[in-house]
Formats: structure tokens, sequence, C-alpha cells
């Protein structure tokens, strides 16, 4: 039988499915810098990977608004983000450490977050606990399809 790897099994390029954030007692919260159902791409190669959000209805007034990283996130520039690095799996947790080597934004350059990851029937599940723009907990659940 052989042996599950989740570095393995993330290889390869995923389209977003769903962005859903969620507070303590289960309220939904729509994140403000790239809305309820933004527009996204994730690649796993190697070790390494690269990531692009979008605001699905990004317009000339988004460009320039002003975003705050929340607690074990990235921060967005002008409703977009867009960071590449190194990840590094722990086999007994499922966490995964993304590392950022570069960024759309200088100030996530260096950084580490982590994220579960699994993966569901073809589809990878990325979850994380960060915070909103005002500091309220939230847990952040990606759905991603599977493109190669």
């Amino acid at each position: 039988m052989p042996v599950f790897n989740l570095a393995n099994e993330i290889q390869g390029t995923w389209w977003l499915e769903s962005r859903v954030d969620v507070t303590v007692t289960g309220t939904r919260v729509i994140d403000p810098t790239l809305g309820e159902d933004p527009i996204a791409i994730l690649v796993y190669a190697g070790d390494h990977f690269a990531a692009q959000f979008m605001k699905r209805d990004r317009t000339e007034a988004t460009i320039s608004q002003i975003t705050t990283a929340g607690l074990n996130n990235t921060a967005a520039v002008g409703g977009y983000d867009a960071y590449f690095g190194t990840f590094r799996v722990d086999k007994d947790t499922s966490l995964v450490a993304h590392t950022l080597i570069g960024s759309i934004n200088p100030s996530n350059i260096g950084l580490t977050v982590q994220r579960q990851l699994t993966v569901e029937g073809g589809k990878l599940i990325i979850r994380l606990d960060t915070t909103t723009s005002d500091g309220n907990p939230i847990v952040r659940t990606l759905t991603w399809n599977r493109l190669s």
C-alpha cells in the first residue's frame, strides 16, 4: 500500500474554488481587501510555491486601497496579493510552513506563515488561523481545484 506524502500530493497547479472566513462564533466575514469571491492560482513545484490572488471586482479605486496583514498572513496591495517562496511540510501535523522569498508587498518578504493542508477528493483544502484587519480572530478556509 502506498504511503501518503503530503508534499507529493500538493504538487501541481491549483485554481481557487472558494475562500471563506469565519469567526469563532461561526459568523462569516467578508475580507474587504480581496472580497467575497477572489480569483486565485497556486502552484507547488518541488519545495517551492507561488500564489496570486485578485479581488474579482478590482477597480481603479481598489488600486489605492491600503491593507494591513492579519496575524499569520500576508498584506495585499490594491486588491492584489502575489508571493512566492519555499515550503516545508511537518509530516506529523500536516502543518506547512511557507517562507516568502518574493512578494508584491515588500513587508511580506521573509515572512513565514503556517497553513494546515489536506487533499480530499482531488481538492486541496488550506486552513489557517488569522485575524481580520481590525484584529478579530478568524479561520480562513481555501478550497482549490487541481488544474495539473
